[in-house]
């Protein structure tokens, strides 16, 4: 069960690299170059979530499965709260509706999604790192539910779930001009079909309204 009690454990250091992004529907691609960071093994769990907020949101219930059914919001206030917890400096925010984020600060928070797809690759360039039905829960599989954190094989660099099983929230804005203040999701859920879980895919949703039973996240932080 992951808790907050085995962080250690928990958090993945990842070294410095580069990766190159691409947005379908504006057709644009960019590099960004990554300095190391940590990034949690699995999604946070019902347990974990439940352990650090005393809620219970999801929609379907058991300690190890990925909690769901949880805002972009939501997810940043576990940040913070975990990031309290564990002594450590607040990484967001809150002024009212404006959230600012302190990309220096020491806390938990969010992955970005360069980090995200950079991790979710690990040193690939295949849009999976294994194949689908060995590493994700998926519409062919899944049941037509969450399951267990850990349960599917982990890509190369030990991190599990980062295809299939629940979408996963990431920091960014995904378009402010266009969409305002959407954030960006990513890796596909147990309702997607195939072609839904794939490293390359970006989508967005409202950060404080926006809440699903496929959608979950997991915690990063900074390297100091």
């Amino acid at each position: 069960m992951t808790t907050h009690t085995n962080l250690s454990e928990l958090m993945i250091e990842l070294s410095a690299g580069s990766i190159v992004l691409r947005d379908d529907r504006t057709k644009q691609q960019w590099a960004v170059d990554l300095p190391a960071f940590l990034l949690a093994k699995f999604p946070v769990t019902q347990a974990f979530y439940f352990e650090i907020m005393q809620e219970k949101p999801s929609t379907f219930t058991g300690e190890n499965l990925p909690v769901e059914t949880v805002s972009w919001k939501d997810a940043v206030v576990f940040c913070n709260a975990l990031s309290v917890k564990e002594g450590l400096k607040s990484c967001y925010s809150f002024d009212d509706e404006e959230i600012t984020f302190d990309t220096t600060a020491n806390g938990y928070r969010l992955p970005n999604e360069a980090e995200w797809e950079y991790a979710c690759k690990a040193g690939t360039t295949a849009i999976r790192y294994g194949e689908l039905d060995a590493i994700a829960w998926y519409k062919d599989n899944s049941g037509k539910t969450t399951h267990p954190v850990g349960t599917k094989e982990p890509n190369a660099w030990g991190l599990y779930d980062m295809l299939g099983n629940v979408w996963e929230w990431c920091s960014d804005i995904y378009d402010e001009t266009v969409y305002g203040s959407y954030r960006i999701l990513r890796g596909g859920g147990w309702y997607d079909e195939e072609r839904g879980c794939l490293a390359t895919n970006r989508r967005r949703s409202h950060p404080t309204s926006f809440k699903i039973d496929d959608l979950g996240f997991r915690i990063a932080r900074n390297v100091l």
